[in-house]
């Protein structure tokens, strides 16, 4: 379905909004919130709908809203001051005004030309290029800069794939679904993210995506000073590597998963276990610990909520954090056990394996 507006046309199947032949670029929690304004034009659209629609039911501030409308606005060529499409009523809400005509897409829905490339033999990532959103052309070199750096630190890490810079920036400025993405670049995971910069300040978003499963692994704001611009640059490139290694990890070993729990509760328990477990801090580690002893006596033999609690027990005497007396032995009795559980399950850790083939007891 096409919406035609203006010298705008809105093709919600391509998730594209184009201004003449030129393709717009916006955030696809934007192009969402146009798309959902363009579709209930008859009506007034309230805060509370926007949030319910657009954001899922999650708790969103008012400047957040504000800022996404503003976003809007400037994506259809409308301001605040004008307010020629987008018309905010005071305490009721938004409601798109402009004349809209529709049509059906020239081709239907997106197609992607050719087969899907396969799936490499290890995790893949694509980075999509920072949409630059501070209105100003000669700021893209610092959108397009934080992209470049965190495609840079990523292939660092050797044990995932990470799509080079020529094949992913082929999408900037263009409003492609995740999935045309994911099938053309053969990735599992998607990172994109928006730079604004006004004064002496930059706020830089970034959102990991898992295709594959349509969910969001991860996502943060960063809002920093810029009294050293490449220093601002190289603080944010590490922050994001750091914060998202640990989440592909996670939802590769969710992955990797062999054998499946006898209960969805203790599934969920070790979900919500992993959560915490990856913050990597004292509290946190013994949430985890704690919601994998409740899914261990609900599953016993729940080989991945044995590993995890292995490894949890091993982390906190690492850091100092358990008694070393107790501890070891804890780890060594839970890794026993999930490698008896499971062996196929990448929690159980290589030392475990190795006692268990020598015929040592638990």
């Amino acid at each position: 379905m096409q919406f035609l507006f203006g010298d705008h046309v809105l093709d919600v199947d391509r998730r594209e909004l184009r201004r003449g032949a030129a393709s717009v670029a916006v955030e696809p929690q934007v192009f969402d919130l146009i798309v959902y304004l363009v579709e209930n034009r008859a009506r007034v659209v309230s805060k509370n709908d926007l949030i319910a629609s657009v954001w899922g039911g999650r708790i969103v501030s008012e400047s957040t809203l504000t800022s996404r409308i503003n976003a809007a606005r400037k994506a259809v060529g409308d301001s605040g001051d004008e307010q020629r499409l987008i018309r905010t009523l005071a305490r009721k809400g938004v409601r798109f005004v402009g004349d809209v005509r529709t049509t059906e897409s020239a081709a239907g829905p997106a197609t992607i030309a050719g087969a899907a490339l396969p799936l490499p033999d290890r995790p893949a990532i694509a980075v999509l290029p920072f949409i630059n959103m501070s209105g100003d052309p000669e700021q893209e070199y610092f959108s397009d800069g934080i992209s470049e750096d965190i495609i840079t630190a990523l292939s660092k890490l050797r044990w995932f794939f990470v799509i080079a810079r020529n094949s992913s920036f082929v999408y900037k400025g263009k409003a492609v679904h995740m999935r045309q993405v994911a099938d053309e670049l053969g990735v599992r995971y998607v990172l994109e993210g928006s730079v604004r910069k006004g004064g002496d300040r930059v706020r830089i978003t970034a959102q990991l995506n898992d295709v594959a499963t349509g969910s969001h692994l991860w996502a943060e704001r960063y809002d920093r000073g810029l009294a050293d611009v490449f220093a601002v640059q190289d603080e944010i490139t590490e922050a994001i590597v750091a914060a998202i290694e640990p989440q592909l990890y996670a939802a590769e070993n969710f992955r990797a998963q062999r054998k499946a729990p006898d209960s969805m509760d203790a599934w969920d328990l070790v979900m919500r276990a992993l959560s915490y477990y990856w913050r990597v801090t004292r509290q946190d580690n013994v949430v985890a610990q704690a919601l994998l002893e409740k899914a261990i006596a609900i599953d016993p033999n729940y080989g991945q909520a044995l590993g995890v609690l292995a490894s949890s027990y091993m982390f906190s005497a690492h850091m100092g954090w358990a008694d070393m007396t107790t501890a070891p032995q804890a780890a060594e009795r839970a890794a026993l056990a999930a490698i008896r559980a499971d062996s196929e399950d990448p929690w159980g850790p290589p030392r475990a394996r190795q006692r268990l083939s020598a015929g040592a007891p638990i």
